[in-house]
């Protein structure tokens, strides 16, 4: 039984398209199920040269099935492959790919990054996930010009039926911009400024440029730099330099997308994070959710009277739609500072008794955070915008999913 089923192996290899080097990948599920969950490995052993791409194929009882993946190369010799373990994975077992160099050709994206000009738009099947705006937004009518932005945050951000689930401008807070992270309090050079509430003229974050798109058939993003700047005296300046790298994934269920910050002080001088209750990685929730008809819930099984101020691995906030009723799931990085972090949310009695939706992973909520020269410091989110339903035990797969991906090994 063993030698047949080693020569059922050895066939299946030989049946593979003959050009190109092959390589095997076995990813090892772990301690729990796994369902269409993100997997990637480092296949630059196959040597790949500018004109090729990867070929994906999963070992299977019946023979080789082609898989969708895609090649993502960080430099001309790092290359890494990412595609999407579909289906349920049992804990404990191995699935094993084979993936064999050849030579690239144009082909369709189920996953794109259209830039308009003015926003870059991933979109899942023609479906639009997420607005990333990098040109100047005006003040709102009869405001104070400093609540104008250039760019530099994500708005609308979609359910897969198509609802909003974010807003900008609010007239509680102009300065409230769907997903963004700025800092409430940084202290530079021995003074203290405010580049979260842009109203104060102490400082603000512009978006400087798009770095790289990517489209393809696993997942599409796009680089972007902002700047962090601090005014004083009437001078501008900038401490400290923001790599936003986006990706949304094409999973079955829902819009999954990654959200990283990379913060690089610009100056030879250190920039510190002080504690406060708010800062960082911030969300405004459509003003159609008010306490009356969304709900919020924590991977500690806190309700929204008893969130604020306490720390989680993942949160998540659901309400009524005009399609029926979406939500968003938030999860944080195990590698991120203060992990699990503090959360800042607004209670029922906010505005004025209204209990608008606003969340945000508040990481200098309780301790500050010295970012030195010369250093690089990362933040990792993942966000999934959902129909229906969340459960607590969906929650907890989906952020081990984030947080402890399948292992990967490679062989020739």
């Amino acid at each position: 039984m063993i030698g047949k089923t080693l020569l059922l192996a050895a066939a299946c290899l030989l049946s593979l398209p003959c050009a190109g080097r092959k390589i095997t990948l076995r990813v090892q599920s772990g301690d729990c199920e796994r369902e269409n969950c993100v997997v990637s490995a480092d296949v630059s052993r196959l040597k790949l040269a500018a004109t090729s791409t990867v070929a994906l194929y999963e070992q299977t009882a019946t023979g080789l099935k082609e898989t969708a993946s895609q090649l993502y190369s960080a430099d001309s010799d790092r290359h890494i492959l990412f595609w999407i373990l579909d289906g349920r994975t049992p804990a404990g077992t191995v699935r094993t790919f084979v993936a064999k160099s050849k030579k690239a050709s144009p082909r369709g994206a189920a996953m794109n990054a259209d830039d308009t000009q003015k926003a870059i738009v991933l979109k899942k099947d023609g479906r639009p996930v997420l607005q990333y705006n990098y040109a100047y937004l005006d003040p709102p009518p009869g405001a104070d010009s400093a609540f104008g932005r250039m760019g530099g945050y994500i708005h609308p951000a979609w359910s897969p039926e198509g609802n909003v689930l974010t807003c900008i401008q609010p007239r509680d807070h102009y300065h409230h911009l769907g997903i963004w992270n700025p800092w409430t309090r940084v202290e530079y050079d021995g003074q203290l400024y405010d580049l979260w509430n842009i109203g104060d003229k102490k400082g603000t974050v512009r978006a400087r440029s798009v770095e790289e798109t990517c489209s393809g058939g696993v997942f599409s993003g796009f680089t972007a730099l902002l700047d962090h700047y601090i005014f004083n005296g009437g001078t501008e300046k900038v401490i400290m330099n923001e790599y936003w790298k986006v990706k949304t994934w094409n999973v079955l269920d829902g819009f999954l997308w990654d959200f990283e910050s990379h913060l690089l002080p610009s100056t030879q001088l250190p920039a510190l994070l002080k504690a406060y209750r708010y800062a960082g990685f911030g969300w405004r929730g459509t003003p159609e959710w008010t306490k009356k008809n969304c709900e919020m819930l924590t991977s500690e099984g806190k309700t929204r009277p008893e969130i604020d101020g306490t720390n989680a691995r993942w949160i998540y906030v659901a309400g009524s739609t005009q399609t029926g009723r979406s939500g968003l799931l938030f999860m944080g990085h195990p590698e991120n500072y203060s992990f699990p972090e503090p959360l800042r949310i607004w209670d029922q009695n906010a505005n004025g008794g209204r209990g608008d939706a606003f969340i945000n992973f508040a990481p200098t909520k309780n301790r500050d955070w010295e970012l030195l020269p010369n250093e690089r410091y990362v933040l990792k989110y993942r966000v999934l915008t959902f129909e229906g339903g969340m459960s607590a035990e969906r929650a907890d797969r989906l952020w081990n999913d984030f947080a402890n991906p399948p292992a990967v090994t490679v062989d020739d």
